[in-house]
């Protein structure tokens, strides 16, 4: 089983990116292997329903010293993954890759996984509220179009 340090170093290693971003990158992989594989990929798949989006405590405490500049220094180690997973990463990748962490954010914000967590808090409130994992997979494979 991986980490969720083994799936942010993946995307890192693809690009320099923000902390957000990162954030955003390592929740869509967890969540769409909830919807494919019905099973978490990591063993430590907690997200919270920040303010900005979901958020790893994990990667957060790991990554915050980059505050809004790029993690550019590649990631050392990471962790030959299996086909499934990294056809999965690959997939984020090409669906998420392109976009910004504030476009991630404002997505994320859409969907209900966030939504939920975040159920009777205003915007500005803080949360250390946790995305359900059935959640995320309820709807991501809601809007799964196959491949």
């Amino acid at each position: 089983m991986y980490q969720i340090d083994d799936i942010a170093a993946w995307f890192i290693n693809k690009e320099p990116m923000s902390d957000k971003k990162l954030q955003k990158m390592s929740y869509y992989a967890i969540a769409w292997g909830w919807a494919l594989f019905n099973k978490s990929i990591v063993t430590n798949d907690r997200f919270e329903a920040w303010v900005h989006g979901p958020v790893s405590p994990k990667l957060y405490q790991e990554y915050r010293d980059f505050g809004w500049n790029d993690i550019a220094e590649p990631v050392s180690g990471t962790p030959d993954f299996d086909d499934n997973i990294t056809g999965l990463l690959e997939s984020v990748w090409a669906t998420y890759g392109d976009k910004s962490g504030n476009e991630l954010e404002a997505l994320t914000h859409s969907e209900a996984p966030w939504q939920e967590a975040r159920f009777g808090l205003q915007p500005n409130d803080s949360s250390n509220n946790v995305i359900s994992t059935q959640t995320m997979r309820k709807f991501y494979l809601s809007i799964y179009s196959g491949d």
